[in-house]
């Protein structure tokens, strides 16, 4: 009965990629609307920063230690480059058209969705107290055919975040992948592939990269000093195991809207996304994401075993830059890509080095060009990013600044948002901070 249970459950979540969906999908196209998702964190507090920073094994003090902050060029601990994941509130505003919606709340249904990358550009720091808001939407759509997956659909979602001034944080551009899980599982060519163990003398090879790593911190990095070419230090993250995952999820990857919830909040949620719940090996609904730490689950979409979240090597990413440009340097732009899954048991590791070098506006920027690869060999996850850097020249760096139409966006967006949540009487979730 368990196993009828398992092949149903497996059935109604291995549907075809639908024609009208498609089309259905084209009519968000440049469509923007407020984003009704209250992430993990709803305030930046100093303990918020730090156990985010640390949930993907950062241990930079701009990020984690409030008095070290101080005494930096921000003047405050702020947050890493990739907190928006997990901040935000449920920013109200003018939904799309009705008719719109009711047309595309359930595309791609029983569809295997990945995230495969994003390209994201930051303007401002995060400071402690502050809140986000996003606003956004569907900015491109094809259909691809891949080696892997066979039909797929390649969504760009735009995401501009905001904090509670009104003022431009950052803009994502997330890639969202729907395959075919039926075609995944015929396919399943990397089923060959058999999980990672290590000797002593490995585990101590990636040990001596651990121990030759470190934030930049305090010491500056200056653009002058920079050579087209040079290398920069590897960075070790792995080999991943189960308690990487929880450490990620414990930090505050909440994974809104869906979540991860037990007892009678698990029973709330399932009811709430009930196509989100699928039955495990013993006849128990459960849910989707965890291919992320169940393999029989993982193995039903043609992988051999449970894999990482793409998130969590963005964080790497970011992890591996930040460290090398140091407190007064900048991060203005990253592009990174997930070509490849890290298993339970894999390792990472990221190199790079400097690609070009130019001024811009009157401050320094590095462009660097870099790559998670694993202990096969492979590289899993190519990036790109662009870094200011303090200049003995031009000066200190200056924040990038959005174009005018995007902070009138941000300011009648936020406007609006005040305007409901006040004239509601307080039903939102919401602080009222965004009125001050």
């Amino acid at each position: 009965m368990t196993q009828t249970s398992t092949k149903t459950a497996d059935a109604d979540f291995d549907h075809p990629i639908k024609d009208e969906d498609i089309e259905k999908a084209k009519l968000l196209l440049g469509l923007e609307a407020p984003k009704s998702i209250d992430e993990f964190y709803s305030v930046a507090t100093p303990d918020a920063l730090r156990n985010f920073t640390r949930a993907y094994g950062d241990d930079n003090p701009l990020y984690t230690d409030a008095a070290y902050g101080a005494r930096t060029r921000w003047g405050s601990q702020i947050a890493p480059p990739m907190m928006p994941i997990a901040l935000s509130r449920r920013m109200l505003g003018d939904p799309i058209p009705e008719d719109i919606r009711e047309a595309t709340k359930r595309l791609f249904s029983g569809v295997h969705l990945f995230v495969s990358g994003q390209t994201t550009e930051w303007y401002r720091p995060i400071l402690p107290g502050d809140e986000l808001y996003g606003f956004g939407g569907l900015e491109s759509i094809e259909e691809k055919t891949s080696e892997f997956a066979g039909r797929s659909v390649i969504r760009v979602l735009r995401t501009v975040r905001i904090n509670q001034r009104a003022e431009v944080v950052s803009i994502d551009r997330v890639i969202l992948i729907a395959t075919e899980r039926k075609k995944s599982r015929e396919r399943g060519k990397n089923m060959s592939i058999q999980p990672a163990s290590y000797t002593d003398e490995q585990i101590a090879e990636i040990d001596a990269i651990y121990a030759a790593e470190g934030p930049r911190g305090a010491e500056k990095r200056w653009f002058e000093d920079v050579e087209v070419g040079e290398k920069l230090r590897p960075m070790a993250k792995g080999p991943l195991t189960l308690t990487d995952v929880i450490c990620f999820h414990s930090g505050g990857y909440g994974f809104a809207p869906y979540g991860i919830a037990h007892g009678r909040l698990g029973y709330e949620n399932r009811q709430r996304k009930p196509k989100f719940y699928i039955k495990n090996q013993a006849g128990i609904p459960d849910v989707a994401q965890r291919l992320h730490w169940e393999n029989e689950w993982s193995q039903s979409i043609g992988n051999p075993m449970a894999y990482d979240y793409g998130v969590t090597r963005e964080c790497w990413l970011t992890h591996f830059v930040t460290d090398w440009m140091g407190d007064d340097g900048w991060l203005v732009r990253q592009h990174d890509e997930m070509r490849k899954f890290n298993y339970i048991g894999d390792t990472q590791i990221i190199t790079g080095e400097v690609a070009g070098k130019r001024v811009v506006d009157g401050v320094g920027h590095v462009d660097l060009e870099f790559r998670a690869t694993n202990q096969r060999g492979e590289v899993t996850a190519p990036a790109t990013a662009t870094v200011a850097l303090p200049s003995r020249e031009h000066g200190p760096v200056l924040l990038p600044k959005p174009s005018e139409s995007l902070e009138r966006s941000a300011i009648e967006m936020m406007g609006r948002h005040r305007e409901l949540f006040y004239s509601s009487g307080s039903g939102d979730t919401g602080s009222g901070r965004a009125g001050r």
